[in-house]
């Protein structure tokens, strides 16, 4: 599915499957999801528990909710499958949020849940309201540089912004997509070390935002699925972390 990026010197580095594998999911409205998605969080869940098992990994984080629209909070528990367990909804996502909020709680966020993976899916709303793509990439390296200060020794996954509908009608924004994420590449080449490696996950393959969405931005099903691979793959083609990812895993 995806392939890694040559961005980073780290690609033929080899991770040991570490019993205390703790990855900590972080991201925007895509991320966290709403009332009745299943996400790409719990694709990656299936994800881990097929390649790596129980026990071989841990999913960290200080929130577990799902934004709810009635109250235009993160109240909502009611995922798609009910069955996916309490501590594997772990994550540090918001609706609205971007490397803008994200980069002054990273630090410790990454204190408190003791996690060494992070992945990462940032961007597209701070170009959309709240940064431009300098200003943005500046807080990318914010956000990298104080993850290791509480870990030096975090790997991180980069997600590159897939620009959304909005991209379609409005050229200037979709040039500040493509503007991020080439800055975004560059940071990760500029920070990309051998004791904290960080990857640039290729943008998902196959990726259609009229198929994969439910509104031109936020993924549904197969949405999911592109997303839990794209980040599975770059893991397992640069660090030999879990295996290729499966496709379909789940009934939905």
């Amino acid at each position: 599915m995806a392939q890694v990026s040559t961005v980073t010197s780290q690609a033929g580095a080899v991770i040991s499957h570490d019993v205390a594998m703790r990855f900590l999911f972080v991201g925007d409205s895509m991320t966290i999801g709403r009332s009745g998605d299943f996400t790409w969080r719990y694709r990656m869940w299936q994800h881990l528990e097929a390649t790596l098992g129980a026990g071989g990994y841990a999913i960290a984080g200080p929130r577990t909710g799902l934004y709810d629209a009635d109250a235009n909070a993160p109240l909502s528990h009611a995922y798609g499958d009910t069955a996916f367990p309490e501590p594997a909804r772990r994550h540090l996502a918001g609706w609205g949020e971007g490397w803008l909020h994200m980069a002054p709680v990273i630090a410790d966020t990454v204190t408190a849940t003791r996690a060494d993976i992070l992945l990462v899916s940032l961007g597209l709303i701070d170009l959309g309201f709240y940064t431009d793509s300098a200003q943005t990439a500046a807080n990318a390296r914010e956000f990298i540089t104080a993850a290791r200060t509480a870990n030096p020794r975090v790997r991180l996954v980069l997600l590159p912004v897939i620009p959304n509908v909005r991209a379609e009608s409005d050229a200037p924004f979709a040039a500040e997509c493509d503007r991020f994420n080439t800055l975004l590449a560059k940071a990760v080449a500029d920070l990309d070390t051998p004791s904290s490696p960080v990857l640039l996950a290729s943008h998902p393959a196959g990726y259609d935002i009229h198929t994969d969405t439910y509104d031109g931005t936020h993924p549904g099903p197969a949405g999911e699925h592109k997303l839990a691979g794209a980040f599975a793959d770059a893991m397992h083609q640069a660090w030999g972390v879990g295996g290729p990812y499966a496709g379909a895993l789940a009934a939905a």
